[in-house]
């Protein structure tokens, strides 16, 4: 099970990909699968099995967008924040062998498609929450224990 947090601007964009998805890309969809359809025979018709099948992919990430975002809870960046790692910041770490890796602690939803965002459920976010500039983080992973150090943390707002 995943944590329901999301930050202002990944919930912003999960609004917006449900409205592309049921204003423009739903109804071009449909005309599509209705032309496709008054060609006649359905079952040789390349054009109406492929828009009916994606159709059904649109509805259901539509359906699956209204009840996330429905489900999801917006946070957002406070003051108290500054100089310790939480939901929603920009960190950068040094592992104990020197390699340095910068990326932001968000929801699940916002992790596809970006490489620089970790989400909140992963074990070196789990690590590094409430943790301060110049702490260790300890993080388990498959090959063991490893250290990472943190070297900065920032919230963009």
């Amino acid at each position: 099970m995943t944590t329901r947090l999301i930050t202002l601007e990944g919930y912003e964009q999960l609004k917006q990909e449900l409205d592309y998805l049921w204003r423009e890309k739903r109804p071009d969809t449909t005309r599509k699968v209705t032309w496709a359809a008054s060609l006649g025979d359905r079952s040789e018709n390349a054009d109406y099995q492929y828009n009916k099948k994606l159709l059904r992919e649109i509805d259901r990430r539509v359906r699956y967008l209204r009840k996330r975002i429905e489900d999801l809870k917006v946070v957002e960046h406070r003051s108290e924040q500054e100089g310790r790692v939480f939901f929603g910041a920009w960190v950068i770490v040094e592992s104990d062998e020197g390699n340095n890796r910068r990326f932001r602690i968000v929801g699940y939803d916002e992790i596809f498609d970006r490489k620089d965002y970790i989400s909140i459920d992963s074990p070196m976010a789990r690590a590094l929450l409430g943790k301060s500039v110049g702490d260790e983080a300890v993080v388990t992973t498959p090959e063991g224990e490893m250290g990472w150090w943190i070297k900065q943390i920032e919230y963009i707002v």
